[in-house]
């Protein structure tokens, strides 16, 4: 399995320099990207950045680290409400399920922590015990309440993702869920409970969605997907009977097996069904199942 590893540098030595992140600021090398409500600029297949002195004043900051150019970059999370660096067009501005594979590794990796660290900037000003509220530290990685003394950092959650595939190889179960109305399927996912293992979340979730056991599970790779900030843990798997899979009914309001034509029909756009997105994890699992035996 090849070690995957960060493609920019986040410069973790820096965080608790003091006023690390005021210094910046007031750089003139330094550059910012801007996340407002989960996106960021894109312009011609890149993403943009600023000085910091052309953001908002009541933007929350964080370090993002060292581009592989080696400048620093900044992180500025802002609001909702258009301010002076929003006049550019409204599509301009896109999340990461919107770029599809239209950035370069490094870019994809940039968005995605600035996204995630973004909205726990501004979800985390006050502390949840207390109400009080929390001063920001370490370049924008923690937070801390006075009040309770607690030190408070970005949550990550742990989710699977499966795709299962018959005992001979030749089809992949894959479901469709009740939020997408049957027009797309996808594998198979679900949160890892407290207690749980992943490989325990795996079985669990495929036989809850779609009623299935599986003999063999494999762990394939991971990806980070900030909605709302989860760590999605893939795995490949292998189906012990065919037979009984069916939805849960709720969740997941069909599952269906896919022989690689119509997966490799799929891929490229001619149905018979929808697939995700080349930005998730899912489209790579998925993916790489039907290249198997090309």
């Amino acid at each position: 399995m090849t070690v995957q590893r960060a493609l920019f540098d986040r410069t973790g030595h820096l965080r608790d320099e003091q006023d690390v992140l005021d210094g910046l600021r007031s750089s003139a090398d330094a550059r910012v990207i801007v996340v407002r409500d989960g996106r960021a600029r894109i312009q011609d297949g890149a993403l943009v950045t600023v000085t910091p002195a052309e953001v908002d004043e009541d933007a929350d900051w964080g370090l993002l680290g060292r581009h592989s150019d080696g400048g620093r970059l900044l992180l500025a999370a802002v609001g909702a409400e258009p301010d002076s660096i929003d006049a550019a067009p409204a599509e301009t501005w896109l999340g990461v399920r919107d770029t599809g594979g239209m950035l370069d590794g490094e870019s994809t990796e940039l968005l995605v922590a600035a996204v995630t660290l973004a909205s726990w900037l501004r979800d985390a000003r006050f502390c949840q015990a207390c109400g009080a509220e929390t001063t920001l530290r370490q370049g924008g990685w923690s937070r801390r309440c006075e009040t309770c003394a607690q030190d408070i950092f970005p949550r990550t959650d742990p989710a699977v993702i499966v795709a299962v595939e018959s005992a001979d190889g030749e089809r992949l179960l894959l479901g469709a869920n009740a939020n997408w109305r049957g027009r797309m399927y996808s594998c198979f996912a679900g949160f890892v409970e407290a207690g749980e293992s992943l490989e325990t979340t795996v079985h669990r979730e495929i036989e809850e969605e779609a009623g299935v056991l599986l003999d063999d599970v494999r762990y394939v790779s991971s990806q980070p997907w900030p909605y709302p900030r989860s760590l999605m843990i893939g795995f490949r798997a292998t189906a012990s009977d065919e037979r009984p899979a069916r939805p849960d009914g709720e969740e997941i309001i069909d599952v269906r097996w896919f022989t690689r034509d119509e997966i490799r029909s799929a891929l490229n756009g001619d149905g018979p069904v929808g697939l995700p997105g080349p930005a998730s994890i899912a489209r790579t699992l998925i993916q790489a199942w039907c290249e198997e035996r090309e």
